[in-house]
């Protein structure tokens, strides 16, 4: 089916039509000020009334950083919301103290109170920025943002588009569902919303010349939704993922992008004038814009396929002498969590874990506990088998250092930092300990985060 304009939106009484806002706002550096507080912005078409949120710096998505390869990134996060919170900057290998995690890494932000984050930017890439405080609600309410990281040597391109895609679950009247962590959520597929944007406006339209040569920076800011986009009119190459380049430029029709994951693409757009090229999200009930591009101006030649993009700097994985640990995720509703699982320091009924909101375990553990998931020494390669017996898919973040997948034949799948994991799939990875501290290692489908899939590492 070919994607069509999204002209109804689906909220409890209806949503129609969509609203053209501009784009993401961008903050200088260096030492910016990001301020988590309450806003109001415009989301839903403009004869709804405005969103309340809470947002960085007034802005959904938060205000755009930019720095370049090499630089001292510093920020100093501001709370003005009335509950603690942090910033967790997504993907990048940096200090473990300047993680972001509650509890783990430093302490919470407190109501009025601020916390500077100060390291250098080891790699280039896209990368992006949020809470790690009640996860689920704060993002839920709108706390996310991008960081770009520029290479030395950037691609050649006439222009660039960074897409922020999220959802919302809005109410008649535009607002956010106040219910946040249901046990229906919880226990299946976490909080989907029933209204998509891409940076903040239910479509974006763009104007570009047949020929225009685009770098498109794809983030999925959602807390649950697994996105599945199609290009139609556009000739697309995906060159890094998580911020990571590939070794070559993969051609694509499509690609699909999970909870927390990224996306850079060298896009040409290759419609003719007077056309229309598009980027479409392929939902249950048809496949809908969310980027229409109105192809007119004076046409360019096509270029070929891309180059690769500077590689960063990455260690090497020793595969064969890897010890290997094994990663067993279950529960959920459907399928449900074996007889006892440990929580709180002793093993408990599963009745009395869905009664205290833990639905999910990884290898008999429902959340955290006293010990790490895994210890690893420093320079150690370890190889993890993650096995999903769930019903549901599952978003796996590793904090602080990338991954690779490795394939049944042996070769390596391309640097990332989130995985999906589907149901009843078995996927490994290996990491690099290359990284001192304690690392969060969890599903970033926030709901099924809070009710048992959040665990974590101790490198040495």
């Amino acid at each position: 089916m070919d994607p069509t304009r999204r002209d109804v939106m689906a909220l409890a009484g209806g949503l129609a039509g969509a609203q053209v806002v501009p784009g993401l706002a961008w903050a200088g550096a260096p030492g910016h000020r990001l301020t988590a507080a309450p806003a109001e912005v415009q989301l839903a078409p403009g004869e709804y009334p405005k969103t309340r949120v809470w947002a960085y710096d007034g802005r959904v998505p938060g205000s755009m950083l930019r720095w370049r390869q090499g630089e001292m990134f510093e920020a100093r996060l501001v709370n003005g919301l009335d509950q603690p919170t942090t910033v967790h900057w997504h993907g990048l290998r940096l200090p473990n103290a300047m993680d972001g995690v509650p509890g783990m890494t430093q302490a919470a932000v407190r109501p009025g109170e601020s916390f500077d984050y100060r390291f250098v930017l080891r790699d280039a890439g896209t990368f992006w920025y949020h809470p790690h405080a009640n996860s689920l609600e704060q993002i839920s309410r709108g706390l996310a943002g991008v960081l770009v990281v520029d290479e030395a040597e950037p691609p050649e391109v006439d222009a660039e588009e960074i897409l922020v895609l999220d959802d919302w679950r809005l109410t008649e009247d535009a607002q956010l569902h106040p219910e946040f962590g249901n046990r229906h959520d919880m226990s299946h597929a976490g909080r989907l919303g029933n209204y998509i944007t891409v940076n903040g406006a239910g479509e974006l339209r763009r104007s570009y010349p047949r020929g225009t040569r685009l770098r498109v920076r794809l983030v999925n800011a959602a807390t649950a939704r697994i996105f599945r986009l199609v290009f139609r009119g556009m000739d697309a190459w995906v060159v890094a993922l998580d911020a990571m380049p590939l070794e070559a430029p993969e051609r694509i029709e499509q690609v699909e992008i999970g909870p927390a994951q990224r996306v850079d693409l060298i896009v040409n757009v290759s419609a003719g004038t007077g056309e229309e090229a598009i980027i479409g999200s392929v939902e249950r009930d048809g496949t809908y814009a969310t980027v229409s591009v109105s192809v007119a101006g004076q046409e360019q030649a096509m270029r070929a396929a891309p180059h690769a993009l500077p590689p960063n700097d990455l260690p090497v994985l020793a595969l064969k002498d890897a010890r290997q640990v094994p990663l067993v995720m279950e529960g959920g509703a459907m399928r449900g969590l074996s007889e006892r699982v440990r929580w709180q320091g002793s093993k408990r009924e599963a009745r009395a874990l869905y009664e205290a909101g833990q639905f999910w375990a990884f290898n008999g553990q429902a959340g955290m506990d006293g010990a790490p998931l895994i210890e690893a020494v420093l320079g150690e390669t370890v190889r993890v088998t993650m096995e999903n017996r769930t019903a549901f898919s599952h978003s796996m973040h590793l904090h602080g250092q990338h991954f690779r997948e490795v394939f049944p034949d042996g070769k390596l799948g391309p640097w990332r930092d989130t995985l999906v994991i589907h149901p009843d799939e078995t996927r490994e990875i290996a990491f690099f300990a290359e990284n001192p501290g304690d690392w969060m290692f969890h599903c970033h489908m926030a709901a099924h985060q809070m009710s048992g899939m959040m665990n974590w590492i101790r490198i040495t």
